[in-house]
């Protein structure tokens, strides 16, 4: 059995945010058995699991993010969306467009301190859509 949904994911400054609870809320009843797979539909944003009790993790994300990527770098070509539009794309394929999640006695099996983040790469990226694909 293959069930796909799509979920929209409120507006979020920019940084590293938990959404689990979210996503788990807005799924039909899980199965058994299986594998969720979430895939973000947008450029400049990404999903990751990780560290999902101490908050400096998702600080520290963000500055390790930041100094990598550097923003208002003259080497840009694509700057028509202002300063963080390159650099979010090249964040978000360092961090990447999908998760996948084993399910299992009808829960996503995450490990004790993992969590699903929204890693949202502009001031102002708006509202986030996802597609979720839940495989039986």
């Amino acid at each position: 059995m293959v069930h796909q949904t799509e979920l929209t994911i409120p507006a979020h400054k920019r940084g590293f945010h938990l959404i689990t609870d979210l996503v788990v809320r807005n799924l039909p009843p899980l199965p058994e058995t299986g594998l969720l797979q979430l895939f973000i539909k947008h450029t400049s944003a990404a999903l990751a699991i990780n560290e999902n009790a101490d908050p400096s993790v998702r600080v520290d994300f963000e500055t390790a993010f930041n100094r990598i990527v550097v923003e208002r770098e003259q080497y840009y070509t694509h700057n028509d969306e202002g300063p963080d539009d390159m650099p979010a794309h090249v964040k978000s394929v360092l961090a990447g467009s999908s998760v996948s999640i084993p399910i299992s006695n009808h829960k996503l099996n995450l490990g004790t301190w993992q969590g699903i983040y929204l890693c949202e790469f502009r001031e102002s990226g708006g509202a986030r859509r996802l597609v979720a694909t839940i495989l039986a």
